[in-house]
């Protein structure tokens, strides 16, 4: 990933691969002697799998392609590409992952299935990810599909199989709402470290991450430390003091590791997403573009985006195509110019001259 962000581009550490220092000085020996082997078969195998995405309808998204997600992009393990199946938006305004144990309860199910439908009717745009696997996970692209909620579940192995098989029905119902996408090509299997792999791209994939219900040890535990990591936030439904399933959401919530949820609309404002209503409301104001002269190209596209209403940083990222960290100073510049009002969750106002 520290290539892919010295070189900018993927086909430059191709075309500077036989003296990768030139593009990473601090490139291992290793890396280098890698870089500089024989091609070949590699790119015979690339094109192999290029003919074979395209002959199932497979889309390709590369690290500097347009389609990648902005918000994986931000993460620094995140992978070089991504494939895909369906029609889902991966960078759509507004996205949330839902994890949780494979042996739910009713409740967990419960509290999964009125998440997901209160979200749908607060921010319709909505987009649901989770991993597909049992329990919690099919829960919540169920519960999407029932409402009408794009969803994405992200696999474990190549988009030429799918595991766990029972769950082949409700994948193919998903690729035209929402889809399924992987890091890998087509010939891997879901081994078990694919598993752990795959967690870190549904914490990055989301605004942010919600465990429905866990118990003491568990992959939705490692899901919400990495969304930690990544500076995103963490909810998680409390449960009932002694009750096993709900032992690793109550020690989040202890820990301060996540905010505790009782209802759609906690996300909503903690994050400073707009219901439909809002959006309606704002729009009818209006700002005009004129009224704010001496900006940058740039900074002019972020008060573009906010004419729409208030946006969180992430949002402002993903919507504009520009890395966070340039979001961020552009955001200060604007805030400098009296242009801008920061509130809480990281979300910006654009305020009325």
């Amino acid at each position: 990933m520290r290539l892919c962000l010295a070189a900018g581009a993927m086909a430059e550490l191709y075309d500077n691969r036989m003296d990768i220092r030139q593009v990473d000085s601090e490139a291992s020996e290793t890396l280098c002697s890698l870089l500089r082997s024989d091609w070949k078969e590699a790119l015979q195998w690339a094109e192999k799998e290029v003919e074979w995405c395209a002959k199932k309808g497979v889309s390709i998204h590369t690290f500097d392609d347009e389609s990648y997600p902005q918000r994986l992009r931000d993460c620094i393990d995140a992978p070089v590409v991504l494939f895909s199946l369906g029609n889902a938006d991966l960078n759509a305004s507004h996205t949330v992952s839902i994890v949780g144990t494979r042996q739910n309860t009713a409740y967990g199910q419960d509290c999964v299935s009125r998440l997901v439908r209160d979200l749908k009717s607060l921010v319709p745009d909505v987009v649901v990810f989770s991993g597909l696997a049992y329990g919690i996970d099919v829960c919540a692209h169920k519960s999407a599909l029932a409402n009408g909620a794009e969803t994405v579940g992200v696999v474990a192995h190549g988009l030429d199989t799918m595991y766990p098989a029972s769950h082949r029905s409700i994948a193919a119902e998903m690729l035209a709402h929402g889809g399924v996408v992987s890091e890998y090509p087509s010939g891997t299997r879901c081994d078990r470290p694919n598993f752990l792999r795959r967690n870190r791209i549904v914490a990055g994939l989301g605004d942010c991450t919600v465990v429905a219900e866990s118990k003491a040890h568990g992959g939705s535990l490692v899901t919400a430390r990495i969304a930690n990591d990544y500076g995103r936030d963490v909810f998680a439904f409390p449960g009932r003091v002694g009750d096993a399933s709900s032992e690793g959401c109550n020690a989040l919530i202890r820990d301060n590791k996540a905010s505790l949820l009782t209802s759609a609309n906690d996300i909503v404002e903690a994050l400073g997403w707009q219901t439909a209503q809002r959006q309606a409301e704002e729009r009818k104001k209006g700002v005009q573009l004129e009224m704010f002269p001496d900006l940058s190209p740039e900074q002019r596209k972020l008060v573009d985006i906010l004419k729409e209403g208030d946006c969180q940083t992430g949002a402002l990222s993903v919507k504009s195509g520009l890395p966070i960290n340039k979001v961020i100073a552009m955001l200060f510049e604007l805030e400098m110019k009296g242009l801008v009002r920061p509130y809480a969750g990281g979300v910006y106002h654009l305020v009325m001259p």
